[in-house]
């Protein structure tokens, strides 16, 4: 993962964690021990569907520049197909608060997206790399460019 990566990462990733355990003492002072558990939860499934994510596009990005779009629509098909089965198992179950599941789950997307927008901005990339040293060929962008539309020749 490049520095800019990672710094968006924890950008995005310790205010989802303050905002999950945030959310965690407050379910668990409003529904209890079930409250609790759905919150820390949804938190904990927030922080690895997010960071999975995360850790997959830094990894392919450099890789498989050509391939970034349809890599980032697989990760994310996986995970909503992993979330529905996920909510599908668990949606009888009365071993956690499913209010505070819920309402958790989406604290932490807001903060998550929040998060990574704001680190995003702040973080300085280059959209465009310079040429290295070794790399120039100035000779023939020159050339070519005298040869373009317009010349009288």
């Amino acid at each position: 993962m490049q520095e800019h990566d990672a710094r968006i990462f924890r950008g995005a990733a310790i205010p989802t964690a303050a905002v999950g355990a945030a959310a965690a003492v407050a379910s668990s002072v409003m529904a209890g021990v079930p409250g609790l558990v759905g919150a820390a939860l949804a938190a904990l499934l927030v922080l690895a569907f997010f960071a999975v994510s995360a850790f997959v596009i830094a990894w392919a990005g450099p890789r498989y520049p050509h391939l970034l779009l349809p890599i980032a629509f697989l990760v994310y098909t996986t995970k909503v197909g992993v979330l529905a089965v996920a909510l599908v198992l668990f949606g009888g179950t009365t071993a956690f608060h499913h209010n505070s599941f819920a309402l958790t789950a989406l604290a932490c997307v807001i903060a998550w997206l929040t998060g990574q927008a704001v680190a995003g901005k702040r973080v300085r990339r280059l959209t465009v790399e310079p040429v290295s040293e070794g790399d120039d060929d100035s000779g023939t962008a020159d050339s070519a460019a005298g040869a373009g539309v317009g010349s009288d020749r």
